[in-house]
């Protein structure tokens, strides 16, 4: 890119990009000056216009350009509209004015002939277009509209007054349709979530009669179906499901999606719970209006890919498909007509996975931590060593919805089992996953017709590693395909020999992949590109916008701001440092091979031809002339000019024939010479046609990728099953983890249990874990632990919890042995917060959430509760956390643990058979010092030490003694009987 051409855009483009970054003259050489001055920036509002003059059938108020950017900011008057212009995106009139200062951008004004007034402006050069949605869609909440240069035919041009070009919008961007934006999140799903509800319905809540053991329950009334649909634009993923209200907070919990959309009615609905519900969550909510359709999932068709378009309707609920409809009408209205191919919608049941509410996935820390919401110090920052972005997003999801299915928990174990035992394989398939790229996203880029040829490339490099996994698979299950005698014991379930099953499931994996097609199209690929060119072509588009960081800096500069640009790429910051900008053109870079195809091949010996007949020309003129110094060149603004220095500038050129001067001085001279200028002709056209055919050859490469579409996506699946196999074998011996045994029954047996994210903070301080067991279920269904503050019991409650859902998940787990009976939802009561937005306080929070637990768990639920009662009197807060022991008891039936410092709790529950008391305890010196056991052990601890603590923090010594007064004349105070509790007791018992 030259400076010329930056410079030369028109009067349009010029001065809006120039006056926006500031008041300089500008020149190049003798031949070229600019100059541009701005005025300081008025303030107010700039006026509303009506939108009579909005109407192009009245004529244009302002110049074309800058009524096309009205028209746009009109018809999409929800977004802020950013405008192609050149080598930059502009934005125009109040988005400038109020989103400038917003995106640190200089605002200036230009004067219109008949505007209403001034015309604010403000932009930036394009390759920072990623920087500055990422400010305005992720951190700002706004929607984009992205509107584009597409060159005019001579029709629209002559009804243009002469225009080349048209900005329409070609893409609107939101928080959940990125595509492939560089600001993505690379290791989470950027999902877009539809909720179909009927908003006249009302927010009808089951009512649950008393659970029987069975765990069966009957609706007394009605609870309205909404219909859920989510799909991530990047992947192609494609999802649907029928709930209610009830499980709904918990399932958009699930999902983690990054916007909502749901009907405009909804805004006039003065109270709903799924508004509500979408609020607390903080979530991005858009509110549209859907388009009549048939209400049939052949509706669906246009927007999946070719093996997905004959669905079995019968499989989708009505309101599943009216969500879907939903959610691609308005996929394809931000698309603004542009196909996407989706993969075949996948249907999610509830009890195909184990449920973890919001508040649980919150309080046991599973993607972020409670108390500032970072990624480092969760479970998934602890136990994920995947080696690829779609294998982390794989990891992610099944975390967060742990699998309900016995068989498929166990294939994934006997995987991480056969990974874990060949830790040469492991990690030789580790190596190699590292290399590859997210096939995935890559592929989906394809789909959408975008991707450049470095996607390509990055796509036949993961193909071919691909291939070889495959093989190494083959190898290792052939050379281990004899069973020895130790692997005869047959298993009754699967009727394998124990250590066979890891290699039949890495068959099953194996027979999932589809490389036939694929591997032609990585051939394909390599034998058409041509890598070393394509890094040139790379270090040279660098150095054009090398030149152009450095225009703009000196811009700013000269205007008497000291600013740098942010946002430029390091390797474009680095061309422009060392002074790499180019003073001419180079050579054209061919990024296609010539054997890429015949026509490719002709062409080029063609242009050859066309060189050497160049080379002769140049010879033949030096020979008449006698001018040695004779060149043939081109210039970007005198074309082909012949060239001649030194001495040589006094030679005559009269026996060269016609010639015509165009440029001299006292050591150069430059002229036209008929004959280089139609070879020039000719060798431009032979270009046009190499360039032409290249975009046909990459065309043709983009169309069979697309062709292969279903086959690379099952592929990558399997890849990333692999991936986190490996990632979890890997953890499996770093932190000696242990295979847990899972089953049907609602008992968990663990026999030294730890947190798996404790365990790793107190090793990096070389400190070790105190292991403990946990055996709740038939016989002891719920565990009473009491105990000193800071003795571990909120640890022992989440470590369980914990151990459940990566055992479910499928990995090892942090114990030394682990059966469990599959959970079908985890609660968790635990820590305090309040939501004062909301007038809630914290105790109000905690009744909230215990509310839940109480209506939701079943006789297979796991319940983890952490001093329950706690933000109100003692005597209010002994009766709630009795209330919650009997109903977990009586009528929920489930897993409990329980901890608390209402030690009375102990005395009111003694009729409970299936209760038990565990503690923790403080050992104490003699001199003043003391230590925590953490170990649990089977009693009542009527100590919590709180004054240990207290001293501990650093609390003053004389508050302290005033503490332990008070403390020693209240335990002098008689103790008020609790019989009628015990009676109560007694009788729920």
């Amino acid at each position: 890119m030259k400076v010329r051409k930056l410079l030369d855009f028109g009067t349009t483009r010029s001065a809006s990009r120039f006056k926006a970054l500031g008041s300089r003259t500008w020149q190049r050489g003798a031949k070229r000056t600019t100059t541009i001055t701005v005025r300081a920036t008025p303030q107010g509002s700039l006026p509303a216009i009506p939108p009579e003059v909005l109407d192009e059938s009245d004529g244009p108020v302002y110049p074309t350009v800058l009524q096309q950017v009205r028209n746009n900011m009109h018809k999409f008057s929800h977004c802020v509209v950013l405008t192609r212009v050149g080598n930059f995106y502009e934005m125009y009139f109040e988005h400038a004015e109020i989103y400038g200062p917003l995106l640190n951008l200089k605002v200036a004004t230009r004067n219109v002939r008949n505007a209403p007034g001034p015309v604010y402006m403000a932009g930036f050069p394009f390759f920072q277009l990623d920087r500055f949605l990422k400010i305005l869609v992720q951190d700002l909440g706004k929607y984009v509209a992205i509107s584009e240069e597409f060159a005019n035919d001579p029709m629209d041009k002559i009804k243009s007054g002469g225009l080349l070009f048209d900005r329409r919008v070609a893409r609107i961007v939101t928080p959940g349709t990125l595509i492939d934006e560089k600001f993505m999140d690379p290791w989470e799903n950027n999902y877009l979530l539809s909720i179909h509800a009927d908003p006249k319905h009302g927010d009808l809540e089951a009512q649950l009669s008393s659970p029987s053991e069975t765990g069966n329950s009957t609706l007394k009334t009605s609870v309205q179906e909404i219909g859920l649909a989510w799909l991530d634009l990047s992947s192609g993923d494609f999802f649907t499901q029928r709930t209610d209200v009830v499980s709904l907070p918990s399932v958009i919990a699930r999902i983690g999606p990054r916007e909502v959309i749901i009907d405009q009615d909804f805004q006039r609905v003065e109270s709903s719970r799924i508004i509500s519900t979408l609020k607390d969550g903080q979530h991005v909510i858009t509110y549209h209006k859907p388009i009549n359709s048939s209400g049939k999932i052949t509706d669906w068709a246009p927007m999946l890919e070719d093996t997905a378009a004959a669905l079995d309707s019968s499989k989708f609920t009505e309101v599943e498909v009216a969500a879907g409809n939903f959610l691609l009408q308005y996929v394809n209205t931000q698309l603004q007509g542009n196909k996407a191919q989706l993969q075949a919608p996948v249907q999610r049941h509830d009890e195909e996975y184990m449920m973890i509410d919001k508040n649980s996935l919150r309080a046991l820390e599973v993607k972020s931590t409670l108390r500032d919401g970072n990624f480092e110090g969760s479970l998934l920052h602890a136990v994920r060593r995947t080696a690829t972005k779609s294998g982390a997003r794989l990891l992610s999801q099944r975390l967060s919805s742990p699998s309900m299915s016995l068989e498929e928990i166990n294939q994934r174990l006997d995987v991480v089992s056969e990974m874990l035992e060949n830790p040469v394989l492991r990690q030789d398939i580790v190596a190699l996953l590292r290399r590859t790229f997210d096939s995935l996203r890559l592929v989906q880029k394809f789909s959408f017709g975008r991707g450049d040829a470095d996607d390509l490339l990055g796509l036949a490099r993961t193909i071919q590693i691909t291939t070889q996994i495959a093989e190494m698979l083959e190898e290792h299950i052939s050379f281990n395909g004899e069973l020895s005698e130790s692997e005869a014991s047959t298993n009754s379930e699967t009727g394998l020999a124990g250590p066979a099953r890891g290699r039949e499931c890495l068959r099953e994996l194996l027979h999932r992949l589809q490389l036939e097609g694929p591997i032609a199209v990585a051939e394909k690929i390599v034998e058409a590109i041509d890598e070393d060119k394509l890094d040139e072509q790379h270090r040279i588009e660098d150095n054009e916008a090398a030149e152009m960081v450095q225009l703009a800096e000196e811009v700013l500069e000269d205007a008497g701001e000291e600013v740098k640009l942010k946002g430029v790429p390091k390797n474009i910051k680095k061309a422009a440092a060392n002074g790499n900008g180019r003073d001419g053109p180079t050579d054209d870079v061919w990024i296609m091979r010539k054997t890429a195809s015949k026509t490719l091949n002709t062409l080029h010996d063609r242009l050859d031809m066309l060189f050497q007949e160049k080379e002769q020309l140049e010879s033949r003129l030096k020979e008449k002339s006698g001018a040695k110094s004779l060149t043939l060149k081109w210039t970007p603004g005198l074309s082909y000019i012949c060239h001649i220095k030194g001495k040589d500038t006094t030679a005559s050129l009269e026996a060269l024939g016609s010639t015509r001067g165009v440029g001299a001085s006292r050591s150069t001279r430059s002229f036209h010479l008929t004959e280089w200028t139609q070879l020039g002709s000719r060798i431009d056209e032979a270009k046009l046609r190499i360039r032409a055919e290249e975009q046909r050859v990459f065309s043709s490469l983009r169309e069979i990728v697309v062709r292969n579409l279903v086959k690379l996506r099952k592929n990558a699946a399997v890849l990333d099953e692999v991936d986190v196999a490996c990632s979890f074998a890997t953890l499996a011996q770093e932190q000696n983890l242990t295979r847990p045994i899972l089953n049907y029954g609602t008992t968990n047996h663990i026999i030294g249990g730890r947190h798996p994210m404790v365990e790793v903070g107190l090793t990096e301080q070389g400190r070790k874990f105190t292991s403990n067991d946990c055996i709740v279920g038939d016989d002891e269904r719920i565990l009473l632990i009491t105990g000193p503050n800071m003795a571990g019991k909120s640890t022992y409650l989440r470590q369980n919890a914990l151990i459940s859902i990566l055992a479910q998940t499928g990995s090892f787990v942090p114990a030394d042995y682990a059966e469990i009976g599959l959970v079908d939802k985890i609660f968790s009561r635990v820590g305090s917060a309040d939501n004062l937005y909301n007038d809630q306080s914290t105790f109000m929070v905690e009744m909230l959430e215990t509310a839940e637990i109480l209506k939701q768990a079943t006789p297979r639920s796991f319940v983890i509760m952490d001093e329950v009662g706690r933000g109100t009197t003692p005597e209010d807060g002994v009766a709630v956390g009795f209330a919650c022991l009997y109903h977990l008891y009586n009528v929920n039936g489930c897993r409990a643990l329980f901890a608390t410092h209402f030690h009375a709790l102990a005395d009111m529950t003694v009729g409970f058979e299936k209760l038990a008391c565990y503690c923790t305890d403080v050992v104490e010196d003699g001199d003043g010092g003391f230590s925590y056991v953490h170990r649990l052990r089977k009693g009542v601890n009527r100590m919590s030490h709180a004054l240990k603590v207290a001293r501990l923090a650093g609390m003053p010594a004389q508050a302290i003694a005033v503490a332990g007064q008070v403390l020693e004349q209240l335990k002098s105070l008689p103790t008020p009987p609790n019989q009628e509790a015990k009676k109560i007791a007694a009788s729920g018992g």
